[in-house]
Formats: structure tokens, sequence, C-alpha cells
């Protein structure tokens, strides 16, 4: 296990912008992406660092992507990750937790398929009956899986702030009607494939969020693909309906903030060294699970 890193330090690189948990480098046409081992949990910042967390994000996105390329162009560009790197000690400490990529025009809308009542969209649920401004039909329950995965669409939060779940006509109004249908039509496309593969390794996603940007005119999938990060993975043979299942992904983190009654305002609460291990513990297995390997 390398040793965690909470922020990276390359000198010889122009640092652009430092994310929740990535570091973003201007390569002059292409980013760096550099995924730290942070822990951001709603929308805030943890002092504690996961070990392994930025690998493990970088690999399966790196994973998701090429096995998604035949549905949308992502934006990984074909040139090695690891020549950026000046020095062999750099190399050994940021190519595996690294993403070459191509500058693109990112939507300032973030891309949400649902296949299960869970989350935010459960409580949603509870107080209207619908899902993001969506009838649903009554007498669900918790988990529930539904009748057909929904793309609900949200804004990207500023640093500091929360998403906001917004209806269709509001994603259409900010990125035009025609763009708005494919970009939901490709989230679901994508979603329904890895929730396939990822049921036949034991794994449901319940859901997860999609960036896209513009590569001159071409929709491309841009940040990170299907990780802990980014959606709610569910043991498959854990799963019942009524209850929140146990997650391999960071919900575990989620339902501990609950459990101790953190307001989910910063200052972020240390966290203590057993659910720091049992989150490092969850993001390797749904890596190998997913990818069958290890790192």
């Amino acid at each position: 296990m390398a040793a965690p890193l909470l922020q990276s330090h390359i000198p010889y690189l122009n640092l652009l912008f430092r994310g929740k948990v990535r570091d973003i480098y201007d390569l002059g046409t292409e980013l760096l992406l550099v995924a730290t081992d942070r822990l951001s949990a709603f929308d805030v910042v943890f002092p504690n660092p996961i070990p392994d967390k930025g690998e493990i994000l970088t690999q399966m996105s790196l994973f998701w992507f090429k096995k998604m390329k035949h549905i949308i162009p992502n934006h990984l560009s074909d040139k090695p990750v690891e020549e950026v790197f000046e020095t062999p000690q750099d190399k050994i400490a940021y190519a595996k937790r690294s993403m070459r990529v191509k500058k693109t025009k990112p939507l300032p809308i973030e891309a949400i398929a649902r296949g299960y009542l869970a989350g935010s969209g459960w409580s949603d649920y509870k107080k209207t009956g619908s899902l993001c401004g969506l009838p649903l039909p009554p007498h669900l329950k918790e988990a529930q899986k539904l009748p057909e995965p929904i793309f609900t669409p949200s804004t990207k939060a500023e640093q500091g702030t929360h998403d906001k779940n917004i209806s269709f006509d509001r994603a259409v109004g900010l990125v035009g009607e025609k763009l708005a249908k494919q970009v939901r039509d490709v989230t679901l496309k994508i979603y329904r494939e890895a929730a396939d593969y990822a049921e036949s390794h034991e794994i449901i996603i319940a859901d997860t969020k999609f960036e896209f940007g513009l590569l001159g005119d071409q929709l491309t999938w841009i940040d990170e693909a299907l990780t802990p990060d980014s959606s709610r993975f569910w043991p498959r043979d854990r799963y019942r309906v009524g209850i929140s299942p146990p997650s391999f992904d960071k919900q575990f983190v989620r339902d501990y903030l609950t459990d101790i009654g953190w307001n989910k305002q910063p200052p972020a609460p240390q966290l203590p060294f057993e659910i720091i291990q049992k989150t490092a513990d969850k993001y390797h297995e749904a890596f190998r699970q997913l990818t069958g390997n290890i790192l």
C-alpha cells in the first residue's frame, strides 16, 4: 500500500486547480488529472485520506472508458501519461493515479442515471411521490428497482456548495434541446450496459453520475467513469428491498456521518481509523470484482 496522498506536488508542471479530489495540471493542449486520496462526502472534503483511493479511481475510470468507447468518445489522450513526469520518483508516485486528457468545454450540468430508489431520490420520493419531478408508481420501497432507469440532471456545484437536481426542461435551457437529449440518451445507454456487466460480477449499480464536455462539436465523456466516488455500488448477495443495502462505495462513510449526527457543513470531522480502513477495503473490493484486477 502506497503512502496516502492528500495533494500532489509536481513543481515543473503548471497547477491549474485543486478540486475536491483531483489536482489538475495544464499541459498546454492537454490536462493532467491527478486523483489524490482525499475524501469528499456531502460536498465537504475530509482531513483524512483513504489509502490507495486515487489509484483505484483512476484505474477504474480507465477500465470503464475503454469498455464503453463504442458508445461515446472519452477525453483520454493517445499519448502515454508516463511521459509527463521528469523523474522516476514522480512516475512512481503519480502515474497510476493520473490521466492525461484532451481539453474539452465541460457542460454546465451533471448527468445522473438512477436505476434504484436510494439516497436523495428516496428522500424526494417519500416527500413528493416523484423523483426529481418525474412521477413514479405509488407504494415503492427504499432500494426498490425502478421500472426503468431514469435520467435526472443536476447543476454543477461551485466549491463549497451542493449539487442541485434540476428538471430536464431546465437542462434544455442550459445546453439546448438537441444536446440535452443526447446527454440523456447516452447516459442511460452507458448505465444500462454497465449495470448489466456489474450485476454479472455480483455488484448492483444503484445510480451513477457522469460529466460530459464538447471536443469541437463532439459530445465527449470526461472526468471519471463509474467509480466508487461517482456511483452507488451494492453487493448483489446482500441486496434487499426495503432497507438501505451495505455499499462498496463512500456511501459507507455517508451512513457513518449520518449516524453520528454531523450537520454536513464544514469543517469535516476526523474519521476513526476503522472507518478509514473499512472504506479503503470497500474501494479495493469493488475494484477487484468489477475489473478482475488488484492494485
